[in-house]
């Protein structure tokens, strides 16, 4: 869901930052609530209804509901499935694994993070997709000081991955994030180090790699929205939302409680 129409980086106040924990918070929330959902035999759709029923009841804008037509809120994705994929009433199996995207819009502001599940027993290799894909988002978070470049990221969360034997999805990034979902600066899940912008004190990004456990390359399906992998083999998916401040570890907006 990438939206490029600017390229001027927006730097965050300290006050506009801690606005935006609010809507970081939330998210955080509501995807613990999520995923203690998850179990072989729910529905995507109960997903997305109760993020939307929550919502509705504190007046809260679920922020992928209409995103250039986007119709969830929640990005559901099984299996195969990178990112996209949509809240359908398709039934969960034992064995599966799904990524829950999700972002929310308070007073103006947004936060987006992302997890990937287990749905009941899963095997050892999916399971180590997952363990090897939140470990990249660990390593990218913590890469991600003011000084840094932004190929220094990319770098840090693509060797994680690679080095484990898994491909890392290029076509799909991070971003920068605020009062809209998708801002610049990109965020590549790899890079050269050394290389890219300097980050700088203010930047609030998306950190979100993607790891398949075979080729990297991707297909978007006929819904012109739910990309999968090309060979149909598994793919996990994680993000917080991030603020830079200046000599101190990156601060994750959607950090779980």
């Amino acid at each position: 869901m990438l939206d490029g129409r600017s390229s001027q980086v927006i730097l965050k106040s300290p006050a506009e930052i801690e606005q935006m924990r609010a809507a970081g918070r939330l998210v955080a929330e509501t995807l613990q609530e999520l995923a203690g959902m998850v179990r072989p035999g729910l529905r995507l759709s109960a997903l997305n209804r109760h993020v939307v029923e929550k919502y509705g009841r504190l007046g809260v804008v679920p922020t992928f509901v209409g995103y250039h037509g986007f119709p969830h809120a929640i990005c559901a994705s099984v299996n195969e499935q990178i990112v996209h994929g949509f809240a359908t009433d398709r039934i969960l199996e034992d064995g599966d694994i799904l990524s829950i995207d999700h972002g929310a819009t308070v007073d103006g502001w947004v936060g987006d993070s992302a997890i990937t599940v287990p749905v009941g027993t899963v095997s050892a290799e999916a399971q180590r997709l997952l363990d090897v894909t939140r470990e990249a988002l660990a390593v990218g978070i913590d890469t991600a000081r003011v000084g840094v470049r932004k190929g220094d990221i990319g770098a840090a969360i693509q060797a994680v991955i690679e080095s484990a034997g898994y491909g890392v999805v290029r076509q799909y990034v991070g971003h920068g994030i605020g009062r809209a979902m998708h801002e610049p600066p990109s965020m590549p899940n790899y890079g050269r180090p050394g290389n890219g912008m300097i980050m700088r004190k203010g930047m609030v990004v998306a950190l979100e790699p993607m790891a398949t456990i075979g080729s990297p390359e991707t297909v978007e399906l006929p819904d012109g929205w739910t990309v999968s992998t090309k060979d149909g083999k598994l793919s996990a998916h994680f993000e917080h939302t991030m603020a830079l401040r200046d000599g101190e570890p990156a601060d994750v907006l959607t950090a779980w409680t």
